[in-house]
C-alpha cells in the first residue's frame, strides 16, 4: 500500500509526487531484523553492517554527508566488561584453606570493581534495609571495610501476604539495590548466594558473566559464590544456612552475624571493552542554516541477555524488529520521501538531518555523543523528532510526547497537521514534557535545549525478547504514522518562526534518575542525568529551572562527586543516596566544574 502525502505549507494543500511505501518499509525492517544482522548489538560486526546499509540508502537518496565526507560518524563506546586472567577467591576457616574455581564455585559480576581485597566476612541476611517494611538486615552490624555475605531475592517471596509485596518481588531483590545498600553501610564488597530453600526446583547456578545490568564500576566488589560453599561456612559456626533462611522468612526478624573464623582473599580482574562505533547521518540542506532532526536508534541487544526480558534466551538472537528496526526503517523511508520531494532547485526553508544512532540500548551513547559533538551547530536545530518502536500500532493508537518542550508555538503547529483518518494520536505528558519512555534518544537533545517529539506505538510482550520479529510489524499503519511525522517535519521546516524551547518541570524518569526513581513522591534534587557516564561521578545534562539544584547554582555539565558526605561514583549511587533523604533536608554537595571543585548546599523539596 502506498500513502500519498499532502504537504501543509502554511497555505493551500499541495499534492507531492512522493509517497510512502509499506512494502519498502517492511523490506527494510525485515533486513535490519534478519538473522544475518544477529540483533545489531553495539560493537558487533553486524551493527557495522547495518550502518553500511543505512549509509548506502542515504547515499542513494543523494543526501549530503554532514561532514562532507562520510555518512558514518564514528565515536568511542564502552560496550561492557571482560574478565582478565587473575580472578581468584580463596578462604581460610579454622586452619582449613581452600581455593575456589572460577565459573564453577564463584563468579564476579560485571558491575564489580577490580582489585585485591582480604577481609573477614559478615552475614547480612538478604542484604536489605527497608523503612517501608520495618526490616533491616544491617541493624546492629558493623560491616565497615568488610565483605558481606547475603542471600538473593527477599524474604517471604512465596507468601501472598508478605509485607514486601506478596509474591511480587520488589526493588529490594535486585542486585543494584543490594549493592548500593551494602555500599551505604560501608562494606567493601558483597558475596551473594542463591536462596535455595525458596526455590527448591532450582539448581545452584552461577550468574553468567555479563548477563546482569548495572553501573560500569559499582565501586565495591560484587561476587557470587555457590550456596554449597557458604553452607560449609555456616556449619563451621555451628549454624544451618537453611534454618536461618527459614527463620527469617517465618518472622521477618534478621539473623545477621559476623563469622568468627572466616577470612576471604579476593582478586577480581575485570577490564572494560572500548570500541569505535558509528552513528549514521544524511543531510538535506535548506535555504537557511536552521534544520530539523529526524532520528532513531538502530542498535539492539544482539545475543546478550544483560538487558533481555527472556532470562532463558542465552545465545538466542534478539532481532529487535520493533525495537528499533521499525524506527530506523521509518527514518530511511522519511529520507526517501523528502529527498524525492525536494531538489537542489527546490530547497526547504530549513534543512532536515536524518540520523540513526548506535548505543541507545546501553545508555543513549550515540545520541549523547552527537549532541555533545554536533557536526552542525546544535543551536540551529529547531526540533528533534524521535521514532522508537513505531511498528506495532494497535487499534490505530499511537503515542506522541514532548510538545511542551516547544512551547505554544509547537503545540499550535502540531494542531495544524492533519492526522490520518485511521490513526488516533495520544499526546501523552502534555503538561510534563517528554515522559513516555524517556530513556530514548530525544532525551539527549532535550538536554541541549532542542524541542523534541517522541513517537511510540507502545510496549508489548515481545519487548527485549527473541520474539520481537519482523512478521509482527504492521507496515501499513507504520507508514500512516510516517505520513503524520512528515507533516510535522514539513511544518517545522516551513514555519515562519521556530519553536521556543521550554524547560519542563518534571525530570526525565529513565531507568534511574536524579530524582531517585519513577514515582512522584520523595525528595527532589532537580538534575537531569547525562546517561553517557563520566569515568567517575554523575554528570548533569541539565538542571531544571527553579529546582533545588538550580537555586544552589548547580549547572549543566557539572559532575557530582559527593552528596551529603558520601562519594558518588555513578548514577546509581546518587539515586539511592537521594532516596535516603526527605523533603526539607539540606545536603552539602561537591561538584567538578571546569577542573574546579565547587561546594554547595542544596535544600531538597517535595517531588511532584
Amino acid at each position: 500500500m502506498k500513502s500519498v502525502r499532502w504537504i501543509w505549507l502554511f497555505g493551500p494543500l499541495a499534492l507531492s509526487a512522493a509517497t510512502f511505501d509499506a512494502d519498502t518499509y517492511k523490506k527494510n525492517v525485515t533486513y535490519l531484523a534478519s538473522p544475518e544482522l544477529k540483533g545489531r548489538a553495539t560493537g558487533s560486526p553486524e551493527l557495522e553492517k547495518a550502518a553500511a546499509f543505512i549509509a548506502s540508502q542515504f547515499k542513494a537518496f543523494h543526501l549530503k554527508p554532514v561532514d562532507g565526507k562520510n555518512y558514518e560518524i564514528s565515536f568511542p563506546a564502552d560496550i561492557g566488561a571482560n574478565m582478565g586472567p587473575n580472578n581468584k577467591l580463596a578462604f581460610e576457616e579454622k586452619g582449613h584453606k581452600e581455593s575456589l574455581k572460577l565459573a564453577e564455585d564463584f563468579q564476579p559480576l560485571s558491575m564489580s570493581t577490580s582489585g585485591k581485597f582480604s577481609s573477614g566476612v559478615v552475614f547480612a541476611g538478604y542484604g536489605i534495609t527497608s523503612k517501608e517494611q520495618n526490616y533491616d538486615d544491617y541493624a546492629g552490624l558493623d560491616v565497615t571495610g568488610k565483605l558481606v555475605l547475603i542471600l538473593r531475592h527477599e524474604p517471604q517471596e512465596n507468601n501472598d501476604h508478605s509485607s514486601f509485596d506478596g509474591r511480587k518481588l520488589t526493588s529490594h531483590a535486585t542486585f543494584i539495590d543490594k549493592m548500593e545498600t551494602a555500599k551505604r553501610h560501608g562494606a567493601k564488597g558483597v558475596l551473594f548466594i542463591n536462596d535455595l530453600p525458596q526455590h527448591p526446583d532450582s539448581t545452584d547456578k552461577l550468574e553468567e558473566f555479563g548477563s546482569t545490568g548495572g553501573p560500569k564500576n559499582s565501586g565495591i566488589f560484587f561476587v557470587q559464590v555457590k550456596a554449597a560453599t557458604a553452607e560449609k561456612w555456616f556449619e563451621a559456626e555451628g549454624k544451618s544456612l537453611a534454618d536461618i533462611q527459614k527463620g527469617i522468612d517465618a518472622d521477618l526478624r534478621p539473623r545477621s552475624f559476623a563469622f568468627s573464623n572466616l577470612h576471604v582473599n579476593l582478586d577480581v580482574d575485570l577490564f572494560r571493552i572500548n570500541k569505535t562505533v558509528h552513528n549514521v547521518a544524511g543531510y538535506l540542506p535548506g535555504s537557511t542554516q536552521e534544520y530539523v532532526i529526524i532520528g532513531a536508534h538502530y542498535d539492539h541487544l544482539g545475543t546478550s541477555v544483560e538487558y533481555s526480558l527472556a532470562p532463558n534466551a542465552k545465545g538466542q538472537i534478539h532481532p529487535g524488529a520493533d525495537d528499533n528496526a521499525s524506527g530506523t526503517a521509518g527514518v530511511i523511508e522519511l529520507a526517501r520521501y523528502f529527498s524525492s520531494t525536494y531538489s537542489d532547485k527546490n530547497l526547504p526553508k530549513r534543512g532536515i538531518l536524518f540520523m540513526t544512532f548506535a548505543g541507545e540500548e546501553i545508555g543513549l551513547l550515540g545520541s549523547s555523543w552527537y549532541a555533545n559533538h554536533p557536526l552542525l551547530p546544535i543551536e540551529n536545530a529547531v526540533a528533534m523528532l524521535n521514532l522508537d518502536m513505531i511498528g506495532r500500532i494497535r487499534e490505530g493508537r499511537v503515542f506522541m510526547s514532548g510538545s511542551q518542550t516547544g512551547g505554544p508555538e509547537l503545540s499550535k503547529l502540531i494542531a495544524g497537521v492533519p492526522v490520518p483518518a485511521s490513526l488516533r494520536v495520544d499526546e501523552t505528558g502534555k503538561n510534563s514534557g517528554t515522559n513516555m519512555n524517556d530513556a530514548s534518544d530525544h532525551a539527549s537533545f532535550v538536554a541541549k535545549k532542542v524541542p523534541s517529539l517522541f513517537f511510540f506505538s507502545g510496549l508489548h510482550g515481545d519487548y527485549h525478547k527473541p520474539t520481537d520479529t519482523p512478521d509482527k510489524i504492521d507496515a501499513e499503519d507504520a507508514v500512516k504514522l510516517l505520513d503524520y511525522v512528515a507533516g510535522i517535519a514539513n511544518a517545522l521546516s516551513a514555519a515562519p518562526d521556530r519553536p521556543s524551547f521550554v524547560k519542563v518541570e518534571a525530570a526525565p524518569p529513565g531507568p534511574v534518575s536524579g530524582n531517585g526513581g519513577r514515582s512522584g513522591y520523595g525528595a527532589d534534587f532537580g538534575s537531569i542525568p547525562d546517561f553517557n557516564e563520566p569515568p567517575k561521578g554523575v554528570r548533569f545534562a541539565d538542571v531544571r529551572a527553579g529546582s533545588p539544584a538550580a537555586k544552589a547554582d548547580l549547572r549543566a555539565g557539572d559532575i557530582l562527586i559527593e552528596f551529603d558526605g558520601k562519594e558518588m561514583g555513578n548514577l546509581y549511587d546518587f539515586t539511592y543516596a537521594l532516596r535516603d533523604h526527605n523533603p526539607g533536608d539540606e545536603v552539602l554537595v561537591k561538584v567538578l566544574r571546569s577542573g574546579q571543585t565547587i561546594v554547595a548546599k542544596v535544600l531538597l523539596t517535595q517531588r511532584r
